[in-house]
């Protein structure tokens, strides 16, 4: 029995620095949108964990000129086993809670001279995936087409991660 709790700790382990590798490997404008998604979403009040990035889904900007840039970003987070609040927690050290289900994100934003812009609004939307439906993902693309990711091309020009 204590071999296969070793055995779940240390795939447990491996997962974690799998999903802090993927984080590493994604280029810095996608890293800024992933570091305000997670300001965002583990500062809501009904939050009780720690969320981290867990896995990449995909990838798209825009090259609008002038250095100016719409991105689009959808991707995992998954909770961790430490509690939202608690001092000086690197939630990158804790370990994913398996029993949680991932939630699927989506932000899209404007970025300018390497810079999120504050106009217009990012806009993020997190729900668990397993509720994912078609209207919900009709909602992330008119949400996005608010932030200006529509009105440059028809379709973007898809940049997927590995």
């Amino acid at each position: 029995m204590a071999v296969l709790l070793w055995i779940v700790l240390l795939s447990a382990g491996v997962s974690l620095s799998q999903a802090q590798e993927s984080f590493s490997k994604l280029p810095d404008i996608y890293k800024r949108g992933v570091e305000l998604s997670l300001h965002m979403f583990n500062d809501h009040h009904s939050i009780k964990n720690h969320y981290i990035f867990f896995k990449s889904i995909h990838q798209a900007e825009i090259e609008a000129g002038f250095d100016v840039k719409y991105i689009y970003h959808n991707f995992y987070l998954k909770a961790t086993e430490c509690k939202r609040g608690t001092e000086n927690t690197d939630a990158t050290t804790c370990g994913f809670r398996n029993d949680r289900p991932v939630v699927d994100c989506v932000i899209c934003y404007k970025i300018s001279a390497g810079e999120i812009n504050d106009k217009p609004k990012p806009y993020l939307n997190c729900m668990h995936r397993r509720l994912l439906s078609k209207e919900s993902k009709r909602e992330r693309e008119i949400g996005c087409f608010r932030v200006g990711f529509g009105h440059l091309t028809p379709t973007p020009v898809a940049f997927t991660g590995s």
